[in-house]
């Protein structure tokens, strides 16, 4: 498949994405890496999306898992509308989409092999809790860091808190990567 060329469910979400005027999907890029990292998910492991939009960043993490039925894979959406936009999509048995707050969801939902924290929730706020999250050696990714992409003054802070945190969290090896929208990927070290 071409790096122009969108997976079949990938393209529905985009395309229910702009019928609804939702404008906050996953980077197509930062979707085929999303894919790369979910095909890596070790047998009976668990995904964790935060922010599920209309599904995009979903459909790119079941892409990655393809025929793959061992993996539960469970997608947290605050905004009641868009979440009914993401469920009206025909999703595997094992995709659990969840209308609620990332962070309560993350508390009371157990550990997890991958965390995709696309949302406030998770990322700006309860940063910890979606660390606390990880399972050693789990994967965190965490997108929209690209300084030049910042709304305002307070995405500004956010980003620089949630930058420094990572980088410097001693339960982490992470790295910072300049694409996309500006990503910080990290894995939970063994201890």
């Amino acid at each position: 498949m071409s790096a122009s060329v969108l997976p079949d469910q990938v393209l529905l979400a985009t395309q229910r994405a702009a019928r609804a005027g939702f404008t906050m999907s996953c980077h197509p890029d930062t979707g085929r890496l999303l894919a790369v990292l979910a095909a890596a998910v070790p047998r009976g492991g668990r995904v964790l999306e935060l922010g599920t939009g209309t599904g995009v960043g979903t459909a790119w993490l079941t892409h990655g898992l393809g025929s793959r039925t061992d993996v539960e894979v469970r997608t947290v959406e605050i905004d009641p509308a868009t979440a009914k936009l993401a469920a009206a999509c025909p999703w595997p048995d094992w995709v659990q989409l969840v209308a609620g707050d990332a962070v309560e969801v993350t508390r009371r939902s157990g550990t997890f092999d991958l965390i995709f924290a696309d949302a406030q929730g998770g990322k700006w706020d309860g940063l910890d809790t979606t660390i606390a999250a990880l399972r050693p050696g789990a994967q965190l990714l965490v997108d929209d860091m690209t300084p030049g992409e910042f709304a305002d003054d307070v995405h500004a802070r956010k980003t620089r808190e949630v930058r420094a945190r990572l980088l410097d969290h001693p339960d982490l090896a992470s790295v910072e990567i300049t694409w996309s929208t500006g990503l910080i990927l990290s894995t939970r070290r063994h201890r």
